[in-house]
């Protein structure tokens, strides 16, 4: 499937000030992620954005999810509508959607199934952090729902930087194009 403008959507991930704060190379993901997002608009290719959250006190949090119930009880505290802002580099337009999801995929807890329909899209470019989280979690489901699929591999970030290169080179590459923001700006 060939990427067109109308079929397309960039999938801007959990690039949250509090999350993209934890990355030492946070300057350039921040960089490379508006070289993607000026290429969509300029292509008129809708631009979501996925944030993780939860209301006030954290009630969705399962004690037997291993990964968010070990946050919280740091959440409990924290102003959930704050949490949620996407990084003020990458800052939305007013009508570019910002969904909420409430799991590690972009699809869980959410309703972006429903907007890429309405978009009519069927090919996801997927920049976000963290690689070995929300990026790995919403390739794997967008694949089984038959999505096409383009990482942008340098729009990505994990704590890890063994891990981001074992998803990058040897794992993503199965189930999607991965590619530089560069590489991707020539498409």
């Amino acid at each position: 499937m060939e990427q067109k403008p109308s079929n397309t959507a960039l999938l801007v991930m959990d690039m949250q000030a509090g999350i993209v704060a934890m990355l030492p190379q946070a300057a350039v993901i921040l960089s490379n992620t508006n070289k993607a997002i000026a290429k969509a608009r300029d292509q008129k290719i809708p631009v979501i954005y996925v944030v993780v959250g939860f209301r006030q006190g954290g009630p969705e949090i399962s004690l037997n999810n291993k990964s968010f119930a070990a946050t919280k009880e740091r959440l409990a505290n924290v102003d959930m509508a704050e949490f949620m802002k996407v990084h003020e580099d990458l800052k939305p337009l007013t009508d570019e959607v910002v969904v909420i999801k409430r799991r590690v995929s972009a699809f869980s807890g959410s309703d972006l199934e429903v907007l890429l329909r309405a978009y009519g899209a069927q090919h996801l470019v997927l920049a976000g952090i963290s690689t070995s989280g929300v990026v790995l979690s919403t390739l794997r489901e967008a694949a089984d729902k038959d999505y096409k699929l383009t990482v942008l591999e340098d729009c990505c970030a994990d704590n890890e930087e063994e891990v981001h290169r074992v998803l990058t080179t040897k794992v993503f590459p199965r189930q999607a194009d991965v590619v530089t923001v560069e590489d991707w700006l020539k498409q």
